[in-house]
């Protein structure tokens, strides 16, 4: 229904432009200089620009709304788990194509709400994806904007991380308790994609 409204909103709004601007009023108005021509063209433009800014917003925002209903809300962001598996890169495109990108938990709290959403939302599944490498630098954890890591829940039990140059993505384990450890970025995990919530 979304998706009808908003072509159909963008052509009576240019309808309406047409219109207004084609027809004679019946009213006097006072005598205005006239615009030429090109100035006219620039208005137009100008306006219909600024629909469209409009209809890509409502665009984005039907969009978030639809992964908010599917996924889960919390701490002012929606989570989605994606339940094909990929590798990291391929993950990471996936969710970017959607508006988002890989989750990355910044506190405790965020982190168990992660894995409990990924216990529900996929049961029997291991683990998942999350936004944190450090593929660029060894030892030095990033999140997919390249912004440094403050948080960590490393599973300690496990000597994670290993510190191997060739497992440089992380992934969230649910059978460990939320527990994060690094991985070679090609594996196939299934994983949980973030969209901030304007």
């Amino acid at each position: 229904m979304a998706r009808l409204a908003l072509p159909a909103l963008l052509v009576l709004c240019f309808s309406l432009l047409h219109f207004s601007s084609s027809r004679p009023s019946r009213t006097r108005k006072a005598v205005l200089p006239r615009q030429s021509g090109a100035a006219e063209e620039d208005d137009v433009k100008s306006q219909l620009d600024r629909l469209w800014q409009e209809v890509n917003s409502l665009k984005e925002m039907q969009a978030l709304q639809t992964v908010c209903l599917r996924g889960i809300k919390a701490h002012r962001k929606c989570y989605l788990t994606i339940e094909e598996p990929k590798h990291y890169h391929e993950a990471n495109e996936d969710c970017i194509a959607q508006g988002g990108t890989l989750a990355t938990p910044r506190d405790m709290m965020e982190n168990n709400d992660l894995r409990d959403y990924a216990k529900r939302s996929a049961p029997g599944s291991k683990d998942f994806w999350i936004g944190v490498a450090d593929i660029v630098k060894e030892g030095q954890y990033v999140d997919v904007n390249s912004l440094p890591v403050s948080y960590f829940n490393w599973d300690r039990s496990k000597k994670q991380p290993t510190g191997t140059k060739r497992e440089s993505c992380v992934a969230l384990s649910v059978v460990a308790q939320g527990k994060w450890y690094d991985e070679v970025c090609r594996s196939l995990k299934k994983y949980i994609c973030e969209y901030i919530i304007p």
